[in-house]
């Protein structure tokens, strides 16, 4: 018995605020015209976009990014496992292996014990 009263207040509330909002102001005014870019922000150059090709091999998957035809990066995400990074930093052609997300850290190999 004494829910009835308090869904009847909730409906009331409920209806009193779809009434409110279907009412619009009468002074709506439509909005200006977007202006135009500033002129040094020009489309980018398309031959500074990365051309990204991306192989599906057993196991893995390799995306290969280049910019003007030179390789220069090779992602290779490993079907279980960590995702991994080969970065051609110099531009020789020497790629160095990159961890995502980790910096680049000298693990010490310590001998902890032998058998």
């Amino acid at each position: 018995m004494r829910r009835t009263p308090a869904l009847l207040v909730v409906l009331a509330c409920a209806a009193a605020s779809a009434s409110a909002q279907s009412t619009a102001p009468a002074n709506l005014q439509p909005l200006p015209a977007v202006p135009p870019p500033p002129p040094e922000m020009a489309p980018f150059d398309a031959a500074l976009e990365p051309e990204v090709t991306i192989k599906k091999r057993e196991g893995e998957t390799v995306e290969e990014h280049r910019v003007n035809g030179k390789l220069y990066m090779i992602k290779v995400t490993p079907e279980h496992g960590v995702p991994y990074t080969l970065i051609d930093r110099e531009g020789d052609g020497n790629f160095s292996r990159e961890t995502l997300g980790a910096p680049d850290v000298s693990v010490p190999m310590w001998t902890i014990g032998t058998f």
